[in-house]
């Protein structure tokens, strides 16, 4: 499981071919990269992020079977979500310093290790500890990112960024519905157990075939963080992608956070349904590949503007909802799911594109700015989503969503952005 030699930067991965030639049979030439290798990287990202997600189904019976109250079952979502944004923020960069195969497989044994002790809970305690190390582990989706475009041909990076983004987005938008099924048939201590087996698997795979990093800094952990703002002061580019994919994650955030609610209030429709709308979301997920190539071809600066419209245009849709009946409500939720989620996937794509080509030494310290932005925008998005629905219903929810993609649009717009990158 290894891949050909690259020659597009200074900081080619140890442990890759020499002779291009002697490339496995699997190999396609398109993307420079074994299809295992690919798969290894994709499935490693999806089934990282996945872990964050898996409790959120199964908080009703989890927390009835362990005696906790409802506020108390509530932190296990909240922490996990807040191990994850401090994980991206504070160890994300250290795939700069250090051989990311390393930490990639650190992380992996103790997300294992973490996902089993959250099957072993027997009180809120020891749940609530161990879904915050998950939150903070699970960051390994983050140090694999760049892992994927450091060993792709610069050519292709779009491509393969794409690919394997679109691995990470099926695991966010597919765990639900997994984990709700698995719960329903297994129990949740059977989720927790499959989910820490997954991630053993995958640091096997990748101690096995994912080659070695040459680390790019030497800097001290201290200087490293500090880089972190003197990157984006430095890079207007850097700064446009945080912000433009920040303001469509506000939009993206605020449906999935009150979908479940409008469904269950309007249409009278249990949890089980609303996951089901998360399919919609995994269709538009595996277009990433697409925008990945086009940004490839033609520039991700246009990948960029025609998601944010897709994106706008598609929460838009969603005002016409009370002139329909309610089975062409639910067609139109389910087209419009599909339509936004295919703009905010393809627009990480090319924003990590952009970000990837900036400093190619400072990729994982560049990622982590560009997360950070998206995470502060699903974290504002979550916030306003309920407040927005409960004081003025589901309109208003469509309304910020739509308003948000429009402001990302109008960054991507704004003079100075195409050269910006």
């Amino acid at each position: 499981m290894t891949a050909i030699q690259h020659t597009h930067d200074s900081n080619t991965p140890l442990g890759l071919r020499k002779d291009a030639a002697a490339a496995p049979a699997n190999t396609p030439a398109e993307s420079g990269l074994s299809a295992s290798l690919i798969l290894l990287l994709a499935s490693g990202a999806g089934l990282a992020v996945a872990s964050l997600y898996y409790a959120q189904p199964m908080l009703g019976v989890l927390g009835a079977e362990i005696g906790a109250s409802n506020q108390a079952i509530g932190a296990v979502p909240m922490l996990t979500q807040l191990g994850y944004a401090f994980g991206i923020l504070l160890l994300a960069p250290l795939g700069d310093r250090f051989d990311r195969r390393r930490i990639i497989l650190a992380k992996a044994a103790v997300l294992t290790l973490a996902l089993a002790a959250g099957a072993a809970s027997s009180g809120i305690g020891l749940l609530l500890v161990a879904s915050l190390v998950i939150g903070l582990s699970a960051t390994l989706a983050q140090d694999i990112i760049p892992a994927a475009a450091t060993l792709a041909p610069v050519a292709h990076r779009g491509k393969v960024v794409g690919t394997v983004m679109t691995g990470l987005l099926l695991g966010i938008l597919l765990s639900r519905v997994i984990s709700g099924f698995v719960a329903e048939h297994l129990g949740w201590r059977a989720m927790f157990f499959i989910a820490s087996a997954s991630i053993a698997l995958i640091g096997v795979a990748a101690w096995r075939g994912l080659p070695s990093f040459k680390p790019t800094t030497k800097l001290s952990y201290g200087a490293l963080m500090g880089s972190l703002g003197s990157l984006f002061r430095k890079h207007a580019a850097l700064r446009r992608a945080a912000l433009a994919q920040g303001l469509l994650s506000v939009g993206f955030s605020a449906f999935w956070s009150t979908l479940a609610v409008m469904l269950h209030s309007e249409f009278h429709l249990g949890s089980a349904a609303a996951g089901a709308f998360g399919l919609a979301g995994a269709a538009g997920a595996l277009a990433a590949p697409l925008a990945g190539r086009i940004a490839d071809s033609k520039g991700p600066e246009l990948v960029t503007r025609l998601a944010a419209g897709l994106a706008a245009v598609s929460f838009a849709a969603m005002a016409f909802l009370p002139m329909l009946s309610p089975n062409a409500q639910l067609v139109l939720i389910v087209l419009s799911a599909l339509g936004f989620d295919l703009g905010v996937q393809a627009s990480t794509v090319a924003h990590q594109t952009i970000v990837y080509g900036i400093e190619p030494e400072a990729r994982s310290r560049l990622n982590a700015v560009l997360f950070v932005g998206v995470f502060t925008g699903m974290a504002i998005g979550a916030a306003l989503g309920s407040m927005f629905l409960a004081h003025w219903g589901w309109v208003a929810v469509v309304a910020l969503a739509t308003a948000s993609s429009l402001g990302a649009l109008a960054v991507r717009f704004w003079p100075g952005a195409s050269a910006a990158h």
